[in-house]
């Protein structure tokens, strides 16, 4: 089918040209959008008569267009979406999202100007081209993230399974130094129990078994305490004297 653009069309051609398509491609696309009409000799007049005009808003728009661009051109917009630890989404983030994340800048933007290269559904920064006019296009970043502090960690250039990794590596240098202060705090008490220990050696008190001890037992030449050989010596009964007229035989008077 032969059509002539009203306005510049990607891989097709310049406003005013005519051009040949698939029908399907003109039926379902470039007609209902506005952006041709069908090559025929009514609609040639037709173009030709507003193409002054349509030459002069076209550039109106380009310059709002190229203002536009520069404001959100290179810019990083965010957008949380629930993922599990291994950083696939839970569904995907589609055109949709990415027009709403933009438009939040202030420039709004529709899902049919935003060009998807791959589908989106894993966490991380994703390239994205937002097409604000016919010949003028920006590129943007997609900061998809589970929460704000996991696109601030990507926005420095790190993956969350990076951020992770260095986490974890952090708390193992952690108990590591702990351990070695532990370790020296219990050389230090050995230390100290070793110089008590070694301080600690002279005469322990007296038992009673040392020299000078109060004899308590056996004498030193090991017989019994002389206290022991004489009843009278520790207050017992001194032992009883003969009976001398019995040993004469006679009885007392």
């Amino acid at each position: 089918m032969d059509i002539i653009l009203l306005e510049r069309v990607s891989k097709l051609g310049q406003m005013g040209e005519v051009v040949s398509v698939k029908e399907g491609y003109a039926r379902n696309y470039l007609l209902p959008q506005g952006k041709a009409l069908r090559a025929s000799e009514s609609n040639i007049k037709r173009f030709e008569a507003e193409k002054a005009a349509r030459e002069a808003r076209n550039e109106e728009t380009k310059a709002e267009a190229r203002a536009d661009s520069e404001k959100i051109d290179g810019g990083k917009f965010v957008v949380l979406r629930s993922a599990s630890d291994g950083g696939a989404l839970y569904g995907s983030v589609t055109t949709r999202d990415a027009a709403a994340a933009v438009s939040e800048s202030g420039i709004p933007v529709n899902r049919k100007q935003v060009r998807l290269t791959y589908p989106i559904k894993e966490l991380g920064l994703h390239t994205v081209t937002v097409h604000l006019h016919p010949e003028v296009e920006a590129t943007v970043t997609l900061n998809v993230a589970r929460t704000a502090e996991e696109a601030e960690i990507q926005a420095r250039g790190k993956t969350v399974r990076e951020a992770s990794s260095d986490e974890d590596a952090l708390e193992f240098e952690i108990a590591e130094l702990f351990d070695d202060i532990d370790a020296a705090q219990l050389d230090e008490l050995d230390g100290e129990s070793r110089d008590a220990a070694d301080g600690g050696g002279g005469d322990a008190p007296s038992t009673g078994d040392g020299p000078g001890a109060p004899e308590t037992g056996t004498s030193a030449d090991g017989n019994e305490p002389k206290a022991a050989e004489s009843g009278r010596a520790d207050g017992g009964d001194a032992p009883a004297e003969p009976d001398v007229k019995a040993a004469e035989g006679g009885e007392a008077p």
